[in-house]
């Protein structure tokens, strides 16, 4: 029974007492009675301290029985049908609902209580019904839990209830030996081809996230390359030498929410629901409050010779929506229902990270303190899946090098498991392909909607109400079959690759970017590092005329006024975590070349205050002032009328948050968001936009905006509409 397994768990720090409802039920029609009784001689002196004095149920003669005695403890556990009532819910801190179909019940109440129950179950069901109908404590519950047996169903909801503000105090025990784990990492001296290795390993996980520099991968970096299609993929799938190459695409990350320590966050209607397993727990706080309960202090040391910034933790998006905690109005109204969540995080107790400047893997894994030996062992979860990882990479180098064994080549490290000495050589990546038409988008302003909004932010700058708005428009699509977003995200990698690449599966939903972007960067130490992107030029075929674009970019005054009013809002968002004078710029409207366009590119860096709670920091400068324009509070209502509609996930971040307090974060812009449909078919979505100043040419604007859809369109052999 779950309030008896949960119970042994709680009393390993504490006091802890379990009451059963079915004690005190007065017969088989008392549930009603029966809450009374528990609410009135139960709950009411419990919560005052008090010891409990309450009538037992004599089930055999079917009348009262003896008199018995709760005392109080650190810890009550209430046990049965009703225990969450709404009668009840005033003396409760915590509700779990186990969900189960009724069969389901009928045969654990049988197995518990015997044959002499099943000729009362009808009518105890139906007072279940009538009592519950409009009850509402399904809804409320703060954990629910799928009502299936499992061993781990317990431990799951210890977890589960870590996350509940009311019990950060008296779960501290257990929340420490949360932050008590320790980070094993593996390198293996090879570099298999990402996408083969993505799908090798995630293919089959319901929700996974790849964080990918694509253009290391295809052999790009920022300010390189030619426009059009990048080059393929690395030309060398094994070896160990360092490459020369821009310490934003070093790193490529892939997880998912598989195993133990696995969660996954997901905030919509104000409510955050971390699922664990089979336990969802719902926390009803702003985002960001439930943010900072879970990341943001160093729990984890950073191994030497590991330089990725990422140490395992949350990774996803924040939606633009967020803005309603950061300052900005609820522009969205109420509830999420046909839109996506406004924020969905993994917790990843396990990941891949791929190095492409010194062309090797590691393989990340949590495990408790003292327990390192654990991932030698195949028999323990962190030795399973880390046995599973190697032999994907390795099999994945033998299928790209057939002349080399998957050893000769492959240095041990001190961290480093070795390679299998044998294996078949086998093809394990599927060919790309294309979707037998490409989708047709439709735009939700058309050229002659959007001028008219740039006439009227404009006459807003002028009235003195904003410097700079970012306005944006959205394309869609509509498909009646079924669409695939990692082929998709595939194909967008290599036509448009970029530093700050991310595919994202939550389930039904999606997410493809080809973020050039950088929102904002904390590292371990406290170093933040924000990199705005305003001013773009489409990139041209000849050469010369390529040339001409990006001098042109350089050199044009309205651009570089966009780019400066920006950095100097991303200057006030630092400032207000910032040790004081450590503010710097370093860059300044540095033109950088991508596969489609060419962008202006600021640095903005400052030193985190010590003590600084880091969400602050990040909600601090949420949403990115690139996508809002300044001043950013005034700037965000002028949007919120002028656009008329949530922008969702576009214009919010993507990346991930560690459990070293490191975090790092791009704009999601290149980006198209695809869900699946209840009727089976797909729906994507892709935002664009530009920022609008008082000189800005109406005609150029809408022609930026078509430039910036441009790289995503083009992957999927769309065009843009009108």
């Amino acid at each position: 029974m779950l309030a008896l397994e949960l119970a042994a768990l709680l009393r390993e720090h504490r006091k802890v007492s379990v009451f059963h409802l079915e004690d005190i039920y007065p017969g088989w029609n008392g549930l009603a009675a029966g809450i009374e009784r528990y609410v009135s001689t139960v709950l009411a002196p419990l919560r005052r301290g008090l010891p409990a004095q309450w009538t037992s149920w004599d089930w055999e003669n079917h009348y009262d029985g003896a008199p018995c005695t709760t005392e109080p403890a650190e810890i009550v556990i209430v046990e049965g049908v009703g225990a969450a009532h709404s009668s009840a819910a005033p003396y409760l801190d915590a509700v779990i609902w186990v969900e189960a179909a009724a069969g389901e019940r009928k045969a654990r109440a049988l197995a518990r209580d015997g044959e002499t129950y099943a000729e009362f179950w009808e009518v105890w069901a139906r007072q279940e019904d009538e009592l519950l109908a409009d009850d509402g404590a399904a809804a409320s519950a703060d954990l629910l839990v799928e009502g299936r047996a499992d061993d781990s169903v317990p431990a799951q909801v210890l977890l589960a209830l870590t996350s509940l503000p009311p019990l950060e105090a008296l779960l501290a025990p257990e929340r420490a030996r949360r932050g008590g784990l320790e980070l094993q990492v593996q390198r293996l001296d090879a570099y298999p081809d990402p996408e083969a290795l993505f799908e090798r390993l995630y293919d089959g996980s319901g929700n996974a996230v790849w964080l990918d520099s694509s253009d290391a991968a295809a052999g790009q970096s920022p300010g390189t390359g030619s426009p059009g299609h990048a080059p393929p993929g690395p030309s060398a799938p094994g070896g160990s030498g360092e490459t020369d190459l821009d310490p934003r695409s070093r790193f490529s990350i892939m997880a998912d929410d598989g195993g133990s320590y696995g969660q996954f966050a997901r905030h919509g209607d104000g409510v955050t629901k971390i699922r664990t397993g089979a336990v969802t727990a719902r926390v009803r706080d702003p985002f960001f409050r439930w943010l900072d309960t879970v990341w943001g202090r160093k729990g984890i040391r950073t191994p030497d010779g590991y330089d990725c910034g990422f140490t395992l933790g949350w990774l996803g998006y924040l939606g633009y929506e967020l803005k309603r905690e950061t300052g900005g109005a609820d522009a969205a109204g109420p509830g999420t229902t046909g839109r996506p969540d406004d924020a969905a995080l993994i917790f990843a107790g396990r990941a891949v990270v791929v190095d492409h400047a010194c062309r090797c893997v590691y393989l990340l894994a949590l495990t408790e303190q003292g327990r390192a030996a654990a991932v030698a062992d195949r028999s323990t979860e962190p030795g399973a899946w880390l046995a599973t990882a190697r032999a994907a990479v390795w099999a994945l180098r033998a299928a790209a090098l057939p002349m080399e064994a998957p050893g000769s080549g492959a240095a041990a490290h001190p961290l480093t498991a070795g390679a299998p000495t044998a294996g078949p050589l086998m093809k394990l990546m599927k060919e790309p392909g294309t979707h037998a038409e490409a989708p047709v988008f439709a735009v939700r302003d058309s050229a002659s909607a959007y001028k008219d909004k740039i006439s009227r932010a404009q006459t807003e700058i002028s009235d003195g109400n904003s410097y700079e708005v970012c306005l944006t428009t959205a394309l869609t699509a509509s498909t009646a079959v079924p669409l695939d977003p990692l082929r998709i995200y595939r194909q967008l990698r290599r036509r448009n690759p970029a530093p700050f690449a991310s595919y994202l599966r939550f389930g039904t939903l999606a997410v493809a970017g080809s973020s050039p972007e950088r929102f904002l960067r904390i590292t371990a130490d406290g170093t933040m590092r924000a990199e705005p992107i305003k001013g773009t030029r489409r990139r041209h075929p000849d050469p010369a005329r390529d040339a001409a674009l990006k001098s042109e970019l350089e050199n044009s005054t309205k651009d570089r006024a966009e780019n400066v009013m920006i950095v100097d809002l991303l200057r006030n968002d630092l400032s207000h975590f910032a040790v004081p004078d450590s503010l710097s710029v370093p860059r300044l409207c540095v033109v950088e070349s991508y596969a489609t366009v060419h962008q202006m590119v600021s640095t903005i860096e400052a030193q985190l205050r010590p003590g600084t709670a880091r969400t602050e920091a990040v909600a601090a400068a949420f949403p990115a002032g690139s996508m809002t324009g300044a001043p950013k509070i005034s700037t965000m209502a002028i949007l919120d009328w002028l656009e008329a509609a949530p922008r969702g996930i576009y214009s919010g971040a993507v990346g991930y948050f560690s459990l070293n307090g490191a975090a790092d974060l791009s704009v999601t812009i290149r980006t198209l968001v695809i869900e699946t449909t209840d009727d089976g078919g797909g729906r994507l979505s892709l935002g664009a936009g530009g920022a609008i100043t008082a000189d800005s040419d109406p005609q150029e604007e809408w022609l930026e905006v078509q430039a910036k859809a441009y790289g995503v369109l083009s992957a999927l052999g769309s065009v843009f509409p009108g």
